[in-house]
């Protein structure tokens, strides 16, 4: 098969040019989410140029049951990944080797769990057995399925808007009793129902690009709380980066978020939301635990010029203010529309009406790669007797 590269040019020196690395990844990218960015980021670093195939909705109800987000809104959240060059679409379940030929890949990348198609093969047995595959280290503590679960968790509970009784003693108890209920480790706060991820600044440097505002740049604010990042935070944030040349993203504490959000929102704590947040190509920065109201200290220390907000109602601070009164007041306040009616309620709704569904495909999934697993200690076990 034609490769889809040009082949490599002398330069003008006369010698030729060092050969392109080029790195294949696919996958399901379902609520695409930071473990699946941090993976596209550890393959980055091992080549030159980025190719992710997508695979659709086809594909993946066949092998794994109907995902939650569809392949258009799949291929717009793999796109938007800072650390993607290019994606392919309805790629093949089953990587190949006519694949990797095809876009001139040297090999493909893929984390250290386990993927497998409905039959219980391994989904990498070709590319394995040729020599083009390495592998990445797998985010601890966050995968599609494990939101699954929290989303599941937010619905054993009523939506309270009450903070105080959210914050009650039976309230906490009751989040942990659920815990266990899922067979979920710790209840890490009562915001984010049940979080098993550990953060570290290294990881966040990871994700950050270390990059400053050049003199002269115009600086565009937003805040929110980017839970479940989707993409309608994308459509949102690609239109605001049209609108400035350097995107700081202030994202509030998860009992800031609480407030305004309600129930045991936000889904996503803090720190997960921030590298979610860094790993879009349209955010240059984010201030970690921004306060609500954008005072004037903010928007001097960062120098901003105008301060965005989605077509979405605001609710007023603590003391009854408008948390946007200072950037109005300069003048440096516009209104963004998404033109996206995507939403985090959206999409916990769609895991609600699927709930027995959604429910069944987890405990499937386990009960394979615990068999996988099983299978694989047992092998070496013997290879070690032997």
């Amino acid at each position: 098969m034609a490769s889809k590269r040009n082949q490599n040019e002398a330069g003008d020196s006369g010698r030729k040019k060092k050969k392109q690395i080029r790195v294949w990844v696919d996958g399901c990218f379902d609520m695409a989410h930071f473990g699946h960015a941090n993976a596209i980021r550890q393959a980055k670093e091992m080549g030159d140029y980025l190719i992710v195939g997508v695979h659709s909705d086809a594909e993946i109800t066949k092998n794994k049951g109907p995902p939650v987000y569809n392949e258009e809104e799949r291929y717009k959240m793999v796109r938007a990944i800072k650390w993607v060059d290019q994606v392919v679409e309805d790629a093949p379940y089953v990587t190949t080797l006519e694949t990797l030929e095809e876009y001139d890949c040297d090999f493909c990348v893929h984390g250290d769990d386990i993927t497998t198609t409905a039959d219980g093969t391994d989904t990498y047995y070709l590319v394995k057995a040729n020599g083009k595959y390495k592998e990445c280290k797998r985010t601890a503590g966050v995968s599609t399925t494990d939101l699954v679960g929290r989303m599941l968790l937010v619905t054993k509970q009523h939506h309270e808007r009450d903070e105080e009784k959210l914050l009650d003693k039976e309230k906490v108890a009751d989040i942990g009793k659920m815990s266990a209920d899922n067979k979920c480790s710790t209840a890490k706060s009562p915001y984010t129902g049940v979080s098993q991820f550990l953060p570290t600044s290294n990881k966040i440097i990871q994700f950050a690009d270390g990059k400053s505002p050049n003199p002269g740049d115009k600086i565009v604010y937003v805040a929110g709380a980017f839970d479940l990042f989707h993409v309608g935070f994308v459509d949102f944030l690609e239109k605001v980066s049209k609108e400035g040349d350097f995107i700081i993203v202030g994202l509030h504490t998860d009992p800031v978020v609480n407030r305004y959000k309600g129930s045991n929102f936000p889904i996503m704590n803090l720190h997960e939301r921030v590298l979610s947040v860094l790993a879009c190509r349209y955010v240059n920065e984010v201030v970690i635990g921004a306060p609500y109201a954008v005072t004037s200290d903010l928007m001097d220390h960062f120098k901003v010029d105008l301060v965005c907000h989605g077509a979405t109602p605001i609710m007023d601070d603590v003391d009854g203010s408008d948390p946007f009164a200072e950037p109005k007041r300069r003048g440096k306040f516009k209104t963004i529309a998404s033109n996206n009616d995507m939403t985090t309620q959206k999409i916990i709704e769609r895991i609600i009406s699927h709930r027995l569904h959604y429910e069944a495909r987890n405990k499937k999934k386990e009960e394979k790669e615990l068999k996988i697993m099983q299978a694989h200690m047992e092998r070496i076990g013997k290879e070690n007797k032997s």
